[in-house]
């Protein structure tokens, strides 16, 4: 037997007071009168024997009253297993602190809850007891430590923007057993069994010497509105024009009985605002406008008055107006009106177009070259391109027909190892578009599942080698490009198949044409729009045209320079943010000799979705002989007798001092008799 508070087991001095008193009232005589003859048949007589058998049952029933109210105090319990066998198996606690744990279930959060019952489990454990505790920051790191120490610990947890799957923690849990060289372990999971970080069936091979202990805490109405995803319908910012954001928003579980308001901040100043109606879906999708005075970077932040969560309430972007970016289109005959038309519909490029016989010999100042109808590339062109890409810009030919392939693949030589290899006269629709492509994935937020796909009435069949790293965005249903991407340097060269005029095909009026385009042309500079989610692992791609080669790249915030993980890609830095910092806010990426960009870290969505796994199924396929389904009581223990296999027994002890008061006042209520 242990006690939880051995301390209060000093009050056992209190039972010489009952004692004392019973000494005491030994020593006092009572005369007692005796009436007329007459009325002593009234009287019922006890002998002396009989009376000090009642003062000595009175003296042991206080003495057991105090002795169980003190023992109460005392918490003792029985614990089941033995201290050598507890040495054998490593204990580890795991707390769930990510952002859902702060939806309240009653009066308190699901953390503070789970806080709790974990606080109880270190207090009852055997003495010596070292614990491992695991949260999704990890606070203790990985090894076993003492059970204050790991007390103050739990005290001290708190909502963290990490999260974690069930598998990671079996997996470092099998990794901390190895290393502590136990024979087993035993898992206390304090989570609410999110979709995303539980699965329903469990891998064996993670749970094996491993008893898994589930402790489920769970809201019962759990409520949220969260910003799901926000994006300007401009490549670029626009100065003094009114641009244009669209903001989808989720609501999960009961609406609130007042319309939430959606705000649109500038730099911190409110500028537009508007009521969120959601759809029988649950979802809000509106259009706010602003705009700005100057072309610096702008704090743009979205912004819902929501009571459930709050992490998920801010959206942010950063965004500048960039008058760097430049096209030139060389043209073989008359310009092209698409072109022509999808750069001057926006006035965030200059456009530059001229003849391909009085093409301008330096190139640097563009950041995409386009060749319109070109039906002839020669060596002195062919070089041109090539040291084009050499610097990292984008380059998009549109060829234009004719019979003579060894005029284009003369100069293609000099770029790489791309060959024209025949002209293809079937009309023929794309019927693939590679999702993956960079044209793609940082362009579209979905593409319409009824999109149609480009037609070509005829095609070049493009051929290249490994060198030249083509990739195709736009396929035929035989394999053939119809529009490709190739990066044989730094630059990114990408060739249609076909040309951009409505006799070869309706590319140039497709849902596709004007928006790859602009991709092209921000390809070879740094990005004009930031909104980065945390954990998604997107790199942020930074010119490096004015540095040196060498350069590190810092984030700068409140208090913070961090170097991020960085790797060379093309002209310029891939650099990876968001696995250097992890809160959410606006930052600053620098390196020597250029200039600041402005960054904005959104917090991942996985935590908004309110999907927690129903306990009951979750029974059904987590079941075995080390799997133990427990459950928290609101007094903050654990149903089942006490978690580490100890069986409290202070309930008793009261239970015992109530029965000894009662059955003193029994005694006590008995008329006492007069002793013979």
């Amino acid at each position: 037997m242990s006690f939880l508070y051995p301390l209060f087991l000093a009050a056992g001095l209190s039972l010489a007071i009952p004692v004392l008193i019973h000494l005491f009232n030994l020593r006092k005589y009572k005369t007692v009168l005796f009436p007329h003859t007459r009325f002593l048949k009234n009287i019922q007589l006890n002998s002396r024997k009989q009376s000090q058998v009642r003062y000595k049952l009175l003296l042991a029933l206080r003495l057991l009253f105090l002795l169980s109210l003190i023992l109460a105090f005392a918490q003792p319990f029985l614990n089941n297993q033995s201290k050598a066998s507890a040495e054998k198996r490593l204990k580890i606690i795991y707390i769930d602190n990510s952002y859902t744990m702060g939806l309240k279930k009653g009066a308190s959060s699901m953390l503070d809850i789970a806080r709790v019952a974990a606080r109880k489990q270190v207090q009852h454990s055997l003495p010596g007891t070292r614990f491992v505790l695991l949260t999704n920051d990890n606070p203790l790191g990985l090894r076993s430590e003492p059970a204050d120490k790991v007390f103050a610990e739990i005290n001290n947890t708190d909502i963290s923007a990490s999260s974690k799957t069930v598998n990671q923690l079996l997996a470092t849990a099998q990794s901390i057993m190895e290393n502590e060289g136990k024979t087993g372990a035993d898992l206390y999971y304090y989570s609410d069994f999110q979709q995303s970080a539980f699965p329903m069936i469990p891998e064996k091979t993670l749970t094996r010497n491993i008893t898994f202990y589930a402790l489920p805490v769970q809201t019962d109405e759990p409520q949220n509105i969260n910003i799901d995803t926000a994006f300007l319908t401009t490549p670029v910012l626009q100065t003094g024009k009114n641009n244009y954001l669209v903001v989808h928003t989720r609501m999960t579980g009961k609406a609130p009985k007042e319309s939430p308001v959606l705000n649109l901040l500038i730099n911190g100043q409110v500028k537009s605002a508007a009521s969120l109606n959601f759809s029988d879906k649950n979802k809000s999708i509106d259009t706010l406008n602003f705009q700005v005075s100057n072309g610096n970077w702008q704090q743009i932040e979205l912004r819902v008055n929501d009571a459930g969560m709050r992490f998920d309430d801010t959206f942010r972007i950063t965004a500048r107006s960039s008058p760097n970016l430049s096209v030139l289109v060389l043209n073989e005959g008359q310009p092209n009106p698409y072109i022509q038309a999808a750069f001057r519909a926006y006035n965030g490029f200059r456009l530059n177009q001229a003849d391909m016989a009085a093409a301008p010999k330096d190139w640097k100042e563009y950041n995409l070259v386009i060749l319109n109808g070109v039906s002839r590339i020669d060596d002195a062109l062919g070089k041109t391109l090539n040291e084009a890409l050499q610097h990292g810009q984008s380059i998009c030919i549109f060829p234009g027909r004719t019979a003579n392939l060894e005029g284009l693949n003369a100069g293609l030589k000099q770029v790489g190892d791309i060959t024209v290899s025949r002209l293809d006269t079937a009309v023929q629709a794309a019927s693939s578009l590679q999702q993956g492509s960079a044209l793609v994935k940082d362009l579209f937020e979905k593409i319409p599942e009824n999109v149609q796909l480009p037609v070509a009435n005829w095609h070049y069949v493009i051929n290249a080698g490994l060198s030249a790293n083509q990739q195709s965005v736009l396929s035929f249903r035989n394999g053939d490009p119809l529009l490709a991407r190739y990066t044989p340097s730094k630059g990114q060269l990408y060739i249609c198949a076909s040309s951009a005029d409505l006799q070869s095909g309706n590319f140039t009026g497709s849902y596709f044409f004007t928006p790859f385009l602009y991709e092209m042309a921000m390809q070879s500079g740094s990005s004009s729009i930031y909104a980065v989610t945390l954990g998604s692992q997107q790199p942020i791609y930074l010119t490096l045209a004015d540095a040196p080669e060498r350069n590190t790249v810092h984030i700068l915030g409140k208090g913070l320079d961090i170097i991020p993980p960085q790797r060379p890609d093309g002209a310029g830095l891939d650099v990876f943010a968001d696995q250097a910092v992890q809160q959410p806010g606006f930052y600053n990426l620098f390196f020597q000799g250029g200039d600041t960009t402005k960054i904005a870290l959104n917090q991942n969505k996985e935590e908004s979705q309110l999907d927690f796994r129903d306990v009951a199924k979750l029974k059904s396929d987590w079941k075995g002989d080390n799997i133990k389904w427990l459950s928290i009581t609101d007094s903050g223990s654990i149903s089942d007798g006490d978690q580490n296999g100890n069986f409290p027994l202070w309930k008793i002890c009261v239970i015992l001092a109530l029965l000894m008061l009662a059955a003193e006042t029994f005694v006590l209520a008995r008329p006492a008799a007069v002793a013979a």
